[in-house]
């Protein structure tokens, strides 16, 4: 099976489910990464042929946190310390929620019914759950340390990491602390979650995967540095950057490794994943395409300087998106590499890139979110 037809079978599959649920009363999703388990590729088109800035829209601070869309509106965090919720078509704001800290965590939103949430952390240390519509805040829950990471809601239980060391698991209807489990460093690790597991990396070196329902540790798994990268899961792999220049990939069901391939800088990106390839970005400026089947990188894209925000892909396989330091955003050839488009901002580029119908949105530390169409 092709790239392009095995993704496009996931984004049908998806959507499928999708209106399945949502003809059921069931809450509807949007994420970090574009699904649960951080694959990376979004149900969007995209834009295979940069025509114009849809808009910008300036923040008082750099804007790291990868934006979410939800309901034709924006929500991303600032350094500002405000989330802030824009138009989806026009770039106007609809409100601001001030936190006491940066904020680089990217949205998760759920809607259930009438009643529509959003759950986002702060560098004041406080996950908090938001009223979509109104910017109100509905709750508060606090760590000991800074959430930079975003949330994985799965069911009434909201997962989180922070820089104290533990991720959390939430009952988002009591608010209370179900259980948190500890690891020996800061977690800077967006969880990803697939059956009974959650995937995420620790500053202390170590893969981990703990058991959702008793929040007792899996496995682990221990690379030669530590992890900022947020793991991708597709099938029975579990696929991670570390600070020691690897992509590993590790068996979900056993912790073992099952190959790496190295670059010549620390990896702090978050990959995109496919059945054929793993897409992910250096801190030595490239971009690199690895084949899973044989192991072996099969293209690379050379930038101006680091890689650090995570690349997405569209529905259709054919276009991958990515940010580098170099101030520029880049739109690949996802197949043979080859650069299609890029766009330049005021400053060095962190946020990832959303990719929603045929527009890509995300943000810059010159301060602005920038939305291409």
């Amino acid at each position: 099976m092709t790239k392009r037809l095995f993704v496009n079978s996931i984004v049908t599959t998806l959507i499928g489910i999708s209106t399945l649920l949502v003809g059921c009363g069931a809450p509807k999703m949007a994420m970090f990464r574009a699904d649960i388990n951080n694959s990376g590729v979004y149900t969007g088109a995209g834009l295979p042929e940069l025509n114009t800035i849809a808009w910008k829209f300036r923040t008082d601070g750099p804007v790291n946190s990868s934006p979410t869309v939800f309901n034709n509106t924006v929500y991303f965090g600032s350094h500002d310390g405000y989330l802030y919720a824009v138009d989806l078509l026009t770039g106007e704001s609809h409100w601001k929620f001030k936190t006491q800290g940066k904020i680089g965590s990217s949205p998760t939103i759920t809607q259930n019914g009438e009643e529509t949430t959003l759950y986002i952390g702060s560098d004041d240390g406080n996950l908090y759950a938001i009223d979509a519509n109104s910017g109100k805040e509905l709750w508060r829950f606090q760590t000991n340390g800074s959430i930079y990471t975003a949330p994985a809601l799965v069911g009434e239980m909201l997962l989180i990491t922070s820089t104290d060391f533990h991720l959390y698991a939430i009952n988002t209807t009591s608010h209370l602390e179900q259980w948190r489990f500890k690891t020996a460093g800061a977690i800077y690790s967006s969880p990803a979650v697939v059956d009974d597991k959650a995937y995420f990396g620790s500053h202390d070196g170590h893969l981990y995967a703990v058991n959702i329902s008793t929040g007792q540790e899996a496995w682990r798994f221990k690379t030669n540095g530590p992890i900022f990268s947020s793991p991708a899961v597709v099938g029975e792999s579990v696929y991670v950057g570390s600070d020691d220049g690897k992509l590993y990939s590790v068996s979900t069901n056993t912790g073992q490794e099952q190959w790496k391939i190295g670059t010549q800088a620390p990896i702090a990106a978050s990959p995109a994943v496919t059945e054929e390839f793993v897409y992910i970005g250096s801190q030595d400026g490239r971009l690199y395409a690895i084949d899973i089947k044989k192991h072996q990188t099969a293209w690379r894209y050379a930038t101006k300087d680091w890689i650090s925000a995570s690349p997405s892909l569209n529905s259709e396989g054919s276009v991958l998106y990515f940010a580098s330091y170099d101030h520029h955003l880049y739109a690949v050839d996802a197949i043979s590499g080859k650069q299609l488009w890029k766009f330049k901002t005021g400053d060095r580029i962190y946020s990832s890139p959303t990719i929603h119908g045929k527009m890509v949105l995300f943000g810059s530390f010159d301060g602005y979110l920038y939305a291409l169409q």
